[in-house]
């Protein structure tokens, strides 16, 4: 098996941008306007994510939760998989109503070793179009690793200090009902969110853990709640530490001087920083 023989794959998805799943979502986030809204409605950054949902047959789901491996996303004989993050370009805005169409392209894939064993990293391509356009209003790159099962004696990597000082901030209660929740609007099975006693007894890791697409959604979330009008060209993160729900996290923000940027992050009960990101605004 050569997995490299995968690179160059790609599927196309279709799917409408309805109404209820940004209601619902807009409730999770604890949004003051959780009506369904009108068409024509912009979905704010990173709301894509609640269409092109991964509906496979509950006969082809794999012992974690998710799809087995083969198909469009290479088979990786590697227990553990993680969202190591993502990076965005937002062309125009994609509206309620709208007939979206994703192509997605499997464009690397890398083996690498690190301190705890092998890693394999994936990289996909997803351009998403409206309503039969050829232009692209969304162009997403999505990074994921897959680790070999934790051992005995695993070292984790040094924790990073997240910076002391944030012009905004909002702390979270990562309660078993909003991963739950998140976890259903996204369709996704993965049991590292939902089933403690997968993710403690199988994978090793001490409580359920934070979705990375919901820290980076609550980041951009953070953004729409102190400027409301700011529209975003550009947005990229990185997972840096998992975030467990065993105790209550943040999410910071802090624009740049020129207003152009904003500098977002999570960070941990213990001040340790587990997401990174940039967002750059008109």
């Amino acid at each position: 098996m050569n997995l490299q023989d995968w690179i160059g794959r790609s599927e196309t998805v279709e799917d409408t941008a309805t109404a209820t799943p940004y209601a619902a979502l807009s409730a999770t986030l604890d949004q003051p306007e959780t009506t369904r809204p009108a068409p024509g409605t912009p979905l704010p950054p990173l709301w894509h994510w609640l269409y092109f949902l991964p509906i496979h047959a509950q006969s082809e789901i794999g012992p974690d939760g998710h799809a087995k491996r083969g198909g469009f996303m290479p088979p990786v004989p590697l227990p553990r998989r993680m969202w190591a993050g993502s990076d965005f370009e937002f062309h125009e805005p994609l509206l309620i109503g709208d007939a979206l169409s994703r192509t997605s392209t499997l464009i690397d894939v890398k083996e690498k070793s690190g301190r705890t064993g092998s890693l394999i990293f994936v990289k996909v391509r997803h351009e998403i179009r409206r309503n039969g356009e050829s232009k692209v209003a969304l162009t997403e790159h999505h990074n994921i690793v897959y680790r070999a099962a934790a051992e005995p004696g695993d070292v984790a990597p040094p924790p990073q200090a997240a910076p002391h000082e944030s012009a905004w901030q909002r702390t979270i209660e990562p309660s078993d009902v909003l991963l739950f929740r998140y976890s259903a609007l996204t369709f996704n099975g993965h049991r590292i969110h939902y089933d403690r006693k997968y993710v403690t007894e199988v994978e090793g890791y001490p409580g359920l853990i934070v979705h990375g697409p919901l820290i980076a959604t609550l980041l951009m979330d953070l953004l729409r709640r102190q400027q409301p009008e700011a529209c975003v060209l550009r947005f990229e993160f990185k997972a840096v530490r998992p975030t467990f729900d065993t105790h209550p996290f943040s999410v910071h923000g802090q624009p740049s001087a020129d207003g152009k940027s904003v500098h977002l992050w999570g960070r941990d009960h213990e001040g340790w920083l587990t997401m990174d990101a940039t967002a750059t605004l008109t």
